[in-house]
């Protein structure tokens, strides 16, 4: 239970967060940036993210779900278990959001990614720090 509250908890901010700056660099926004900007940015930011949690809890629940599918394969470590959910991740954001808009390239495809790879990499780490058993030392 502890790996999809984990998940709920970070995709959603970190993920709306990133997303919202992959947007505002295609769109030419930071060309000029100053504190203002930045502030302007974070407002935006404080504002949608209620937004960014209801769109964003299912597909964190999901990989999530993924998560947990992975942990119950007991030939798969740690490690490979993040690297395949980051991977994931970074193909359905990908999906999702990329491709939109007159800009296409290696530039978009890697921003509109990396809001699905960060937190669910990083969630997924967590998950294997506090939400896993840990072996008890045979006393």
């Amino acid at each position: 239970m502890k790996r999809y509250l984990i998940f709920a908890a970070l995709g959603p901010l970190l993920g709306g967060f990133l997303l919202l700056l992959a947007t505002t660099y295609t769109s030419g926004y930071w060309t000029q940036t100053n504190i203002g900007e930045v502030k302007k940015l974070l407002v935006v930011f404080a504002r949608t993210l209620q937004y960014a949690y209801l769109f964003g809890i299912v597909p964190a629940l999901m990989m999530a779900a993924v998560d947990d599918i992975l942990f119950h394969v007991k030939r798969l470590g740690s490690g490979v278990r993040i690297l395949i959910i980051g991977v994931l991740a970074f193909v359905a954001s990908e999906l999702l959001f990329g491709s939109r808009g007159p800009d296409s390239g290696a530039v978009q495809f890697i921003l509109y990614g990396l809001p699905g790879l960060v937190p669910a990499t990083i969630a997924s780490w967590l998950a294997h720090k506090y939400a896993e058993p840990q072996p008890q030392p045979a006393a």
